[in-house]
């Protein structure tokens, strides 16, 4: 049995064959030579490697050739970023030498079409990014010009018709022109992708649970699903916030206890999503408005809000987890 690190990159991969944690020995792998890696696992090796643009593509070919592969955070293993001499085969050394003792932290592997609706979820919040930052552009220049303008009105294809109708100069009408051409552009891409989200999301599990609770829609079913992945790899739905970041920080030493702001340290489109979805449930489930009624009196909006989406989480996981659909969610009614 070895333990094996891998330090990936885009043309090689250095790798640590472990068998002790003083026997061992590298071995520096071309892409195109990957094959003959693969031949040199055995069904009794572990194996591990950093999460990287192309780890899922390592992962799918050797999952099935060895006892176990780890996907190790970057972010949380401090071995590697902070080491003071950092090469590829220190890098993979070290991965193989925590893999040994099982102290790596690691990432969870979802699905592929999990991903995918990810990806795709943050191409379309680039895109409407981008469609802002025109927008914006669009008002500064009215403004520069000493006209009343509502950015709001942009919005709309008449309200963005109407303000290329003002009287601009020949070089601000041409990028204006340019701008208005760019805005629509862009909204027929976002539409594009907004369709794609809602048809790639109805594959995902959970997507008919999800979208039986008051204030979740195909595309917010789709984020949320695409960001939970497995609800099965959360052993309680405390892990779960924890995951979104919708936990407060905490800071214990020696006698003192001391609770700060939620963590922020999900997934933020998961969070903003799930945020998004609370507040329009709130609307509707007595439930929910109760509590978030009696957050609020005590800790203001800002808490009651955050602490109501916290408890919308929790109803999310046990609707995964118990296989949930709702008949009406607002009285909380299971459809038989």
């Amino acid at each position: 049995m070895s333990y094996i690190g891998v330090d990936l990159h885009t043309t090689q991969v250095t790798v640590c064959y472990l068998k002790s944690l003083e026997e061992y020995r590298f071995k520096q792998y071309r892409l195109d030579e990957i094959e003959i890696f693969l031949s040199s696992l055995k069904a009794t090796d572990e194996l591990a490697v950093e999460a990287t643009g192309n780890a899922r593509w390592l992962v799918n070919l050797v999952s099935e050739r060895v006892r176990r592969v780890v996907v190790v955070n970057p972010r949380e293993f401090e071995v590697v970023k902070r080491s003071v001499k950092k090469t590829d085969k220190r890098d993979a050394l070290n991965l193989a030498r925590f893999l040994a003792v099982d102290m790596l932290p690691q990432v969870r592997v979802k699905s592929e079409l999990a991903e995918a609706v990810s990806r795709i979820n943050e191409t379309r919040n680039k895109l409407v990014g981008l469609k802002t930052s025109l927008l914006n552009k669009i008002h500064a220049l009215a403004v520069s010009r000493g006209w009343k303008l509502k950015k709001e009105s942009l919005s709309s294809q008449k309200g963005l018709a109407k303000v290329m109708e003002y009287e601009w100069t020949a070089m601000e009408k041409l990028e204006m022109e340019i701008i208005g051409e760019q805005i629509n552009a862009l909204k027929q891409s976002i539409k594009r992708l907004d369709e794609a989200i809602g048809k790639f999301s109805t594959e995902l599990a959970g997507f008919e649970n999800l979208i039986t609770v008051t204030g979740i829609g195909a595309r917010s079913a789709g984020i949320l699903l695409s960001v939970i992945g497995e609800v099965k790899d959360f052993e309680t739905e405390s892990k779960l916030a924890s995951y979104f970041g919708i936990v407060p920080r905490v800071s214990n030493s020696n006698e003192r206890v001391q609770h700060g702001r939620i963590t922020k340290r999900g997934n933020k489109m998961g969070r903003t999503t799930l945020v998004q979805c609370t507040l329009v449930a709130i609307r509707y489930s007595p439930y929910l408005k109760n509590y978030y009624e009696q957050v609020k009196q005590r800790r203001g909006h800002g808490k009651a809000k955050i602490a109501a989406a916290r408890k919308y989480l929790g109803i999310i996981y046990n609707t995964l987890k118990n296989n949930w659909v709702f008949e009406d969610f607002n009285n909380f009614v299971l459809a038989e």
